[in-house]
């Protein structure tokens, strides 16, 4: 996998903390052509007075979410350093022209700043309050909802977010409507027990619930495993230590290396035997992306090996 993927990430999986889940994104005016928008966020009321024209995306698969709603950022971070457009195969030619591409922990305000944007997304963060205060100073700054973790903005908050942000509420709408359709006809592992780790810097960890990753598995009926749960503490992400890697056992263990070959991690007689090591790496990013064009993807590429892996 890119080296910018394993020096972000890395850096998320360490420093992961703040609170709970869940809650509602948007509300305010209508969305109407023209007219004033007032989203809600954990920083509180952001009005946009008029249709942006220069989006810069910055949260974690923002550009993504604002291309699935017809609008093409200015700017916007490469969190899993794509390079190029700055996303994805799923968002493939939904640019005209590449954007700029900015940083991903450490915001480069003053190339912000001469990209003269008219509105900043920055859904799914560090929820870092003083650098939502020093965007806003910028432009009009949408961050996270209320009540979610770091990085724990679901793809549907994401989507509720930026369409209203966008004046794009019925676009967003249909993408929700679609994308959960599409979730209930995947939805095929009730009562099946799960644990989605990685594997980094010779050590394992697994991600929890208000993690993508995790409410993917959710959402298509797994369980996670209680267990891991239970070692979160306001973080999408837990460290498995050598002497618990009995804690990875479950009906179906999703693991895939960061920064590292799949193959190191294939052979590695600590991996439990059933696990189901995702060596795809256009795979483990759209798992990892939390966009909606991005789990669309997963939905097709992963339920059938979740499938094949449990003999159903």
């Amino acid at each position: 996998m890119k080296r910018g993927f394993v020096v972000v990430l890395s850096a998320l999986l360490l420093a992961a903390c703040g609170g709970g889940g869940g809650g509602e994104s948007g509300s305010g005016q209508s969305a109407e052509q023209g007219a004033a928008v007032t989203v809600d966020t954990r920083f509180g009321p952001v009005t946009i007075d008029e249709p942006p024209t220069r989006v810069v995306a910055l949260g974690w698969s923002d550009a993504e979410a604002a291309l699935a709603l017809g609008v093409r950022p200015v700017g916007a971070s490469d969190w899993l350093a794509f390079g190029g457009n700055g996303v994805g195969p799923w968002a493939d030619g939904l640019y005209e022209e590449a954007p700029k591409l900015l940083g991903t922990t450490e915001v480069d305000y003053e190339a912000v700043a001469a990209l003269q944007p008219d509105l900043i997304l920055n859904t799914r963060s560090d929820n870092d309050e003083k650098k939502h205060e020093t965007l806003s100073r910028i432009a009009p700054t949408i961050g996270a909802p209320k009540d979610v973790i770091p990085y724990g903005t679901t793809w549907k908050q994401q989507v509720e977010l930026v369409a209203k942000a966008l004046g794009k509420v019925p676009e967003g709408e249909k993408i929700i409507k679609d994308l959960d359709a599409k979730f209930a006809e995947n939805k095929k592992f009730d009562g099946k027990s799960t644990v989605v780790g990685a594997f980094f810097d010779g050590k394992f960890g697994a991600y929890v619930s208000g993690d993508s990753r995790t409410d993917f598995m959710k959402a298509v009926g797994f369980t996670p495993r209680a267990e891991v749960e239970a070692l979160a503490a306001g973080t999408f992400y837990v460290d498995i230590s050598a002497e618990r890697l009995d804690l990875l056992n479950a009906d179906l263990t999703v693991l895939f290396p960061i920064g590292g070959d799949a193959s190191a991690l294939k052979a590695n007689p600590l991996v439990p035997a059933n696990a189901l090591v995702l060596d795809d790496e256009d795979l483990v990013n759209a798992f990892s992306s939390g966009s909606a064009l991005g789990t669309a993807y997963a939905l097709d590429k992963a339920v059938p090996l979740f499938a094949q892996k449990l003999g159903l």
